[in-house]
């Protein structure tokens, strides 16, 4: 596809970045932003470094950086990040994630990428991050690439083979590696899966050299794993009032989300960067067709998700309570339950959905990894 195909999807380049962090200066929100987040460090400040950036790494090193750092530090117990090891210097990854927090997820990558000094990635988004001329602008400062997901049969079609060509752009033309969510949308059960569809889109035009291309791709499987889900009441609520029906969202919910999301009391987090999937592809048996192959390699890159989680108390004490039983009290203390009991209490209270419903959504979302994880371990055995 020639460039300007790409223009309704990519992020802004580094020609572009300049222009665009002048537009938002100008915007009373990005000025309030700087002011409650940054300490002594207004708009004059920021116009001041502006002059000095050169890319949009730079910009993403010295000041997104410094904005990531005070949100986790007011919002988390302690970011534990693991598995940079795994990463080569020169190559491109396309990585792909279990999804549970619209943002964190992959500025926890970023993050990460700011601390050891490596070279950032573009994000693949959804369109409901592009709401607001300030979202959408904020977005592709951030290297984030809009996945559309409206329309026709016809033009998701369309839109998917214009998403799947900027990727394999990205990655093999402009050595620019990738984030993606395993699946779209976030996770609302505790139940992380990759989805078939997703490989298939990414891999598309290359049928006749599936194998091949995911190889070059180097696929590398994430795991993030939250303390406490920021927008778990959120989620087990949707859950909850889809078994009538879908889902219908209510107007800024999305927004509501990402505020949340970013805001709201995770306890302690953790990345883990996984083996890239190259060295595991030998597995996958030749007399297989495509869409075998696809549901083959979704199940290599869950497992390396599932064996990275990081489990706290709180997980097993929920499984515990959803199997009424006490098969993991040894992991957790009498302390920790009454804790997360109050806590599973308070957040079973809204109005449009029973406590007892609220509560068994709950369980799921924190006891499910727990289930995962050790299927994943005992294949290993």
């Amino acid at each position: 596809m020639d460039r300007m195909d790409f223009e309704d999807i990519r992020p802004y380049t580094d020609a572009e970045f300049k222009e665009a962090y002048y537009r938002l200066m100008e915007d009373p929100r990005f000025q309030d932003a700087l002011r409650l987040c940054l300490q002594n460090y207004g708009v004059e400040d920021f116009r001041k470094d502006m002059e000095r950036y050169q890319t949009i790494e730079e910009v993403q090193v010295e000041f997104d950086k410094r904005f990531l750092d005070v949100f986790l530090s007011q919002s988390t117990k302690g970011v534990f990040l693991s598995g940079i090891e795994n990463l080569e210097e020169e190559k491109t990854y396309m990585f792909i994630g279990n999804h549970r927090d619209i943002t964190l997820d992959p500025a926890l990558l970023q993050y990460y990428f700011f601390i050891e000094k490596k070279k950032t990635s573009r994000i693949a988004m959804g369109d409901n991050l592009f709401t607001t001329p300030l979202l959408g602008e904020i977005a592709k400062l951030n290297k984030m690439i809009k996945v559309k997901r409206g329309g026709t049969m016809r033009e998701k079609l369309v839109n998917f083979q214009k998403l799947a060509a900027y990727i394999q752009y990205s990655l093999f033309e402009d050595k620019e590696s990738v984030w993606i969510a395993q699946r779209d949308g976030r996770t609302k059960d505790g139940n992380d899966f990759t989805k078939q569809g997703l490989l298939k889109m990414i891999t598309m035009g290359n049928d006749k050299h599936l194998l091949e291309t995911i190889r070059k791709m180097n696929i590398t499987p994430l795991t993030v794993s939250y303390e406490y889900e920021s927008c778990d009441k959120m989620k087990a609520r949707e859950l909850a009032l889809s078994e009538n029906g879908p889902y219908v969202k209510e107007p800024g919910e999305d927004f509501n989300s990402i505020k949340q999301g970013i805001f709201g009391q995770k306890g302690r987090v953790a990345l883990t960067i996984g083996h890239p999937l190259a060295g595991e592809l030998d597995q996958v048996p030749q007399n297989l067709n495509n869409n075998d192959k696809l549901y083959f390699i979704c199940k290599l890159i869950d497992k390396q998700i599932y064996k990275n989680y990081v489990l706290y108390p709180n997980n097993f004490i929920a499984h515990d309570l959803m199997h009424q039983n006490q098969e993991y009290a040894n992991r957790y203390t009498l302390e920790e339950k009454s804790k997360f009991e109050a806590y599973l209490q308070m957040q079973s209270q809204t109005s449009d959905v029973p406590e007892e419903k609220m509560r068994a959504n709950l369980l799921k979302i924190y006891a499910t990894p727990v289930d995962n994880y050790m299927k994943a371990i005992s294949e290993e055995n």
